[in-house]
């Protein structure tokens, strides 16, 4: 997912899809990394390894890293829209560590910017699948967790999928993604 962040406004030029939520979701993920490293393009793999977004090697590095960490991308998430419904169901919530936290993110699949300062000055780039809001659906309950969301409380100009994730921790302390799933909802 892109979370286009908005730190670096002040140079003169406003990324038009940034969130001040974005840019403190990276924070958190340095503040729980240790490491205090935030930076663009940054890529956050599984909630737990960040890779420069423009190294490949890194980023694949990162993906071996986090598939091998207990827990990752462990709890199935199943998404299905259903008569003007986003339907929402995680399973084995009982071997989830007791704070997890379940996000659904509803997404434009691509977003034509085009860039009026800096690097890329000049240039217009295609964002995918751009986070445009966070939305916590709830906490993880042991067994099964079930959501139904009507589509028209998410679906906003441009809004054409949504994602679901499950991750530990807390939107400030955000750990390791459980499980995750994309959807379109044309």
């Amino acid at each position: 997912m892109s979370v286009p962040i908005d730190y670096w406004d002040y140079l003169g030029w406003r990324d038009t899809l940034a969130n001040p939520a974005h840019s403190a979701r990276q924070r958190a993920y340095a503040r729980v990394r240790g490491d205090g490293q935030v930076y663009t393009p940054q890529i956050v793999v599984n909630g737990s390894a960040d890779a420069l977004g423009s190294d490949q090697g890194a980023i694949e590095r990162a993906i071996v890293q986090t598939d091998h960490k207990t827990g990752v991308m462990s709890l199935p998430v199943v998404l299905a829209v259903n008569n003007g419904t986003l339907d929402v169901s995680v399973s084995g919530g009982d071997k989830a560590p007791a704070a997890s936290e379940v996000w659904l993110c509803p997404l434009a699949k691509a977003v034509p910017v085009a860039i009026g300062r800096g690097e890329n000055r000049g240039r217009t780039i295609t964002y995918h699948n751009v986070v445009r809001n966070w939305l916590k659906l709830g906490a993880l309950s042991a067994a099964q967790s079930n959501w139904n969301v009507p589509i028209a409380q998410i679906k906003a100009e441009g809004i054409d999928a949504a994602a679901v994730m499950v991750q530990e921790g807390s939107h400030d302390r955000p750990g390791i993604i459980l499980g995750a799933a994309l959807t379109d909802i044309r």
